[in-house]
């Protein structure tokens, strides 16, 4: 149970530090942007070059490993459970399935998989994250066009969505990272030094500005689907993940519950983004975020304890 308790801890605590910190001191919403454009733009960035480039090349897994999770989180069953409730309103639907479906794996998974798993988790984390990344803005653009919300020729599309998925800072840094990798190079001194110290900073700095950033919202009206939604998010979604994982078989054990704990995080603050952007589901993000992350203590740490006990083994269909 220490184990377990040398996990969990420090990550609700952290994310509660910031929360805290921010509605008793009063941080103003600029001091919150200071801390996200640090982690965005610097310190998570970092972390994703330096832990995927210090990953030999061939122990980062096979295609079907990276295919196989993006396919997992695609949000088809939160989507039609949404479309089957509000009668086909395909914007709202598409927002409501991300509610369901993509976690917060770019501020809250680097922490959480490699404190309980080892370094490395690193590499699944961030290639994970590059992959469900591309999969959410190539399929939330073109869901929101065949919903009438907005009208746009293909190649706009198109370049807004290369630009959202390959000019991610994230995602950048994890492929620069994936090119060391492959290549063999190692970093001068003084290049890896700064990395390292951005690098330390980027999960503690990061879950800080989680709970900063929930402060400053607040919980509206609980709706009908939102429970729903988040036991999809947060217990179907993840199982999903481990049974198709354990299904295809061959993947490492690591490789495996870091997806399975990446699917176990609460809806990201992307979701909420989309919302405003679409002008779909707005209010109703923020509140399924609040309540998604409050019962994410619960939900999560029983999946830490079933990975730590052998509640999870990796092949159940012998």
């Amino acid at each position: 149970m220490s184990e377990i308790a040398t996990v969990i801890l420090p990550f609700f605590g952290l994310i509660a530090f910031g929360f805290g910190a921010t509605r008793l001191m009063r941080l103003p919403a600029q001091g919150v942007s200071g801390l996200n454009l640090f982690v965005y733009y610097f310190a998570m960035p970092a972390w994703f070059f330096q832990i995927v480039a210090t990953t030999p090349f061939r122990d980062i897994e096979h295609w079907s490993f990276l295919i196989a999770t993006t396919f997992a989180t695609y949000f088809a069953i939160a989507f039609s459970f949404a479309a089957l409730l509000n009668r086909g309103n395909v914007p709202d639907a598409t927002i409501e399935g991300l509610v369901g479906s993509y976690s917060n794996i770019g501020y809250m998974a680097p922490a959480l998989t490699v404190a309980a798993l080892g370094p490395a988790a690193g590499a699944a984390t961030a290639l994970v994250f590059a992959f469900d990344h591309a999969m959410l803005f190539t399929i939330v653009p073109l869901m929101m066009v065949l919903g009438g919300t907005v009208r746009t020729n293909g190649s706009t599309m198109g370049r807004d969505i290369l630009r959202r998925v390959f000019l991610h800072p994230f995602i950048l840094a994890a492929f620069a990272g994936l090119l060391v990798s492959a290549v063999g190079l190692g970093m001068p001194g003084p290049v890896n030094g700064i990395l390292v110290f951005l690098s330390s900073a980027a999960a503690p700095v990061a879950l800080f500005a989680v709970g900063a950033s929930l402060a400053q919202k607040q919980v509206g009206r609980v709706t009908v689907e939102m429970p729903f939604l988040l036991l999809i998010k947060l217990v179907v979604h993840p199982l999903i993940v481990y049974l198709l994982l354990s299904w295809i078989g061959g993947f490492d054990s690591t490789w495996l519950y870091a997806a399975v704990l990446m699917a176990a995080l609460p809806p990201a603050a992307n979701v909420l983004a989309l919302a405003q952007k679409y002008e779909s589901y707005r209010d109703q993000s923020v509140t399924a975020i609040l309540l998604g992350t409050a019962a994410s203590v619960v939900t999560l740490t029983a999946t830490v304890i079933l990975i730590f006990t052998g509640g999870l083994p990796l092949d159940p269909f012998n």
